[in-house]
């Protein structure tokens, strides 16, 4: 959002998610560590705070949860599929969801992004 745009709105909410379809990088896909450590870049791109970033390996795949001061980063992995899904939900004018999930996108690097942006501010 603009800085002219965000003066109107009593609280700045953006939602960006997605799936990752054909990810051509399946050794991250089953790799926590690297996982946790890619939404740590993420955050970090997008301008926002993190405050606990926790995992769970699941079958092949991998769940990471990142909460950030401003709300929160997830990633689940079915390597088996080469399919990740990534959610970027942050409040605050002075973020970027966009940046934290393009950063995902790139490192996993899929054949097919479908990428949604919902508008969660408050006017």
């Amino acid at each position: 959002m603009a800085q002219l745009q965000t003066a109107r709105y009593r609280v700045v909410g953006t939602h960006v998610y997605g799936n990752l379809i054909g990810c051509r990088n399946a050794g991250l896909l089953r790799d926590a560590k690297k996982l946790e450590k890619l939404v740590t870049e993420a955050a970090e791109k997008g301008n926002m705070t993190i405050l606990d970033v926790k995992s769970w390996k699941i079958g092949e795949g991998v769940s990471v949860i990142a909460i950030i001061l401003e709300s929160h980063i997830a990633i689940h992995t079915w390597p088996e599929f080469n399919y990740a899904t990534v959610d970027v939900y942050s409040c605050g004018a002075h973020t970027n969801p966009h940046a934290a999930f393009n950063h995902i996108a790139q490192a996993l690097m899929p054949e097919i992004v479908e990428k949604k942006v919902v508008d969660r501010s408050l006017e």
